[in-house]
């Protein structure tokens, strides 16, 4: 329900007025129906609201207020990593020299953007100790079906086409099934071990000979690396399986190891993760893939590449890759802002980032673990899980713990994921946070367990100071109310 009375930009609307003074028109008018044909236009204008500059100004920056974001708020979301972005970085990417350039200009004409890209991807393949990258797929997702693609491509020319079966973890990111199944694959589920890792007889009783690969997400979503990593990439391998590394949890390891290291043949970064670009939103993403020498002639193409001059072109003679995932080189923005960021926190600055994670991660997982209940007790990297399932004698519920940490002016983190924790709590602090704001977290966390035992209604009808109280969320998901329409009695123009 809403609690507002602040007026829609509808009902600002006054007929007639003006917010911009648009410049003459200088090109020739044409009828649009003789144009694009009488029946594909409106025989009325839009129906937009008519306002001055300052009064859209207001109503923008009203509602930007009522929403909680990282440069705010604290954003504990697990698993998505909504860390602070230094705003620099996208000064950076706004440079005329990178954000005029044209896709289609000739390689001569765009010799800077080249050159950070290719020194992106040697950056890339350097932290993930692989062998080559592509920089194409536009976000995590669409990385994991490129990598799935290579792993096809190469049993494929290796005449091995009865390998049909992708492993995918119970704990792994919802993505990989779904990446996988999208490539022709049949997803196979390996169970988890009381220890939160893969369950290693499980994995040898499912892998034969019709396994393409397994795809590992390291730290898993219970923020907890594997401790049998070695021997889980050497059972795919000794089926003839290829091991595909989900790098969405980078953030926990860099600087300390890399998945190349581990055996891992094929990973995928997400830049808007891990290096800098802001995450959420619905974008912008970008999602780059590393791979090993085997699977290097079966990267997407165009390849940047560097000559014997020092020239940087762009090479589509590439007879065994797989082609294009993404028009162009990808989404080359969130390439720059990466590229930025690497080489600002350098070697020493990104261990430094996976320490301070780590470390706040496990802050936060000391204070809480006694009022919340803890699945599996062990040290966390730099996300952690916990349970409100010891709250649910008095009602309460992890979406109950969601909505009452709004009244805290804090985002809630992930509710009810990883699904193989009941009312799961999925907490990711970052690096970027200080012992205050960790702090500050924690107390209103264990001050709403609290609320569950001595007034649970409080916790059950929240949030109370937002703009917007608790909706009927089956009914939002099911019947939306996209479009406005004027109140009875009201002047529709």
């Amino acid at each position: 329900m809403s609690r507002s009375t602040e007026p829609l930009i509808f009902e600002l609307s006054s007929p007639g007025r003006l917010g911009v003074d648009l410049p003459r028109c200088d090109v020739p008018s044409v009828d649009p129906g003789k144009a694009i044909g009488q029946n594909l236009v409106s025989s009325t204008g839009p129906d937009l609201p008519e306002l001055s500059e300052i009064d859209v100004i207001r109503h923008f920056t009203r509602l930007s207020k009522r929403n909680i974001g990282v440069d705010t708020s604290f954003y504990p979301l697990g698993s998505c990593t909504m860390k602070y972005n230094p705003k620099v970085n996208e000064d950076l990417a706004s440079l005329p020299g990178f954000a005029s350039v044209h896709p289609l200009q000739p390689a001569d004409d765009a010799q800077g953007t080249l050159r950070l890209l290719y020194e992106l991807e040697q950056f890339l393949v350097e932290i993930g100790g692989m062998d080559a990258a592509s920089l194409q797929p536009a976000a995590g997702a669409q990385g994991e079906m490129t990598g799935l693609m290579l792993i096809r491509a190469y049993h494929m020319a290796n005449g091995d086409s009865a390998r049909r079966k992708i492993l995918v973890p119970d704990s792994s990111h919802g993505t990989n099934p779904a990446s996988a199944a999208l490539t022709g694959f049949e997803v196979v589920e390996v169970m988890s071990n009381d220890r939160g890792g893969v369950d290693l007889e499980d994995l040898k009783r499912l892998t034969d000979e019709t396994v393409a690969g397994l795809m590992l997400t390291n730290p898993n979503t219970l923020g907890l690396f594997d401790e049998n990593i070695e021997e889980i990439v050497k059972i795919v391998h000794n089926a003839g399986g290829l091991a595909y590394y989900d790098g969405a949890n980078m953030n926990a390891i860099l600087g300390i190891c890399r998945p190349g290291d581990m055996g891992f043949d094929v990973m995928h970064f997400n830049l808007h993760k891990t290096f800098s670009t802001p995450h959420g939103g619905g974008g912008p993403g970008s999602g780059p893939v590393a791979v090993k020498k085997h699977l290097t002639r079966f990267l997407p193409k165009p390849r940047v590449r560097k000559d014997s001059d020092g020239r940087y072109y762009l090479d589509n003679d590439c007879p065994d890759s797989i082609g294009k995932v993404r028009s162009f080189c990808g989404n080359v923005g969130v390439c720059i802002k990466a590229y930025c960021y690497i080489r600002q926190m350098g070697a020493a600055g990104l261990t430094e980032v996976s320490k301070n994670a780590v470390l706040n991660a496990n802050y936060l997982l000391s204070r809480l673990k006694g009022t919340y209940d803890l699945p599996y007790d062990r040290t966390c990297m730099h996300e952690f899980v916990l349970s409100a399932e010891n709250l649910k004698s008095s009602g309460v519920k992890a979406r109950d713990v969601a909505k009452r940490l709004l009244d805290y002016g804090v985002h809630p983190p992930t509710v009810y994921f990883p699904l193989i924790v009941h009312e799961a709590l999925m907490v990711e602090p970052t690096e970027t946070e200080t012992i205050e704001t960790l702090d500050a977290f924690a107390d209103a966390m264990i001050a709403i367990a609290r609320e569950s035992e001595s007034d649970k209604e409080k916790v059950l009808g929240a949030p109370h100071e937002t703009v917007v109280g608790r909706l009927d969320e089956v009914l939002a998901a099911r019947k939306p109310d996209l479009r406005w329409k004027p109140r009875a009695g009201a002047a529709a123009e």
